[in-house]
């Protein structure tokens, strides 16, 4: 066994390998769990400079125009056109507790939003840089992408006090391929830990069958089918707590979940959905790009 692996409340974890050349021993635990952790991805001056360019970004938003809501419990966004076109531009997010009884935000602008997204690795060239690396690269090649690109970015804000939960779900519910190919490459931008919000995942739950489906129906709306109605083993969750600028890899299947930030800091991290191009992208998945955009990969 490898010096350099260790365990993070069970899930496998790494330090981050030369080059992103995941060796043979790191494949097979992400094969076994769907998760694979790697530390000190990136520097913390990296995440330092991704969160100061997401501030800047912020500092032109306002909040009282657009009051789009993010909430994978109630999810409003289901009949936002604002989110559903979202998928080419940058757009901000806001917690569902971001405003209180008479309309003005409980805290802070930049204390107040759920995420942003979803084209900042193409529209940004901070993004941009910081998404598309030779070290990244490698680690899509070595986990069997052929053709990768990258289909959406998100930064997640969750913000001390009002941080929502994230319920348990899989990401290829609303980036299907057909077969199936969505990874995510999370990164925490900010230590991530049990007290104010980190990832939990349900270790080789990526064999588990595909839950739900979401996809735009006939009149532009979007739909969330349910596929199987077992209800998640949740009991087998484990935190994924991170330290800034680790690497967390994981399998599209894989069940993840997280809990409510009520603490008094903030846990940034940035999220890269990568699907391959040899598969179907269906036409009536909700995140669409237009011609202007055309999809890359790391180059």
């Amino acid at each position: 066994m490898s010096d350099e692996r260790n365990v993070t409340n069970g899930l496998p974890s790494y330090a981050a390998p030369a080059g992103g050349r995941l060796t043979e021993e790191m494949l097979q635990d992400f094969r076994n769990t769907g998760v694979l952790i790697l530390r000190d991805f990136v520097t913390r001056a990296a995440c330092k400079t991704l969160r100061e360019r997401a501030n800047e970004l912020v500092a032109g938003f306002d909040p009282y125009e657009v009051r789009s809501v993010f909430s994978t419990t109630s999810q409003p966004q289901l009949d936002d056109d604002y989110f559903i076109q979202s998928g080419d531009k940058i757009r901000f997010f806001l917690e569902s507790d971001a405003f209180d009884e008479s309309g003005e935000l409980r805290q802070e602008k930049e204390h107040s939003l759920n995420k942003m997204g979803h084209a900042m690795h193409d529209l940004d060239p901070v993004f941009d840089s910081f998404s598309r690396t030779p070290e990244l690269a490698e680690v899509a090649r070595r986990i069997g992408f052929v053709e990768p690109a990258i289909l959406q970015s998100m930064y997640i804000f969750k913000p001390p006090n009002i941080g929502g939960d994230v319920v348990c779900h899989q990401d290829s519910t609303y980036i299907y391929t057909e077969p199936e190919s969505c990874v995510g490459f999370w990164f925490a931008l900010e230590d991530a830990t049990t007290e104010n919000g980190c990832m939990y995942f349900i270790p080789g739950g990526h064999r588990l069958p595909l839950k739900k489906r979401n996809y735009r129906g006939p009149d532009g709306k979007l739909v969330t089918e349910t596929l199987d109605d077992t209800p998640w083993p949740e009991e087998r969750k484990l935190a994924a707590e991170a330290n800034a600028g680790t690497l967390v890899v994981f399998d599209g299947r894989a069940p993840h979940l997280s809990a409510a930030n009520r603490s008094p800091k903030s846990r940034h991290a940035y999220t890269l959905h990568v699907i391959d191009r040899q598969c179907r992208y269906p036409a009536e998945n909700w995140l669409q790009r237009s011609a202007e955009l055309p999809l890359r990969g790391f180059e």
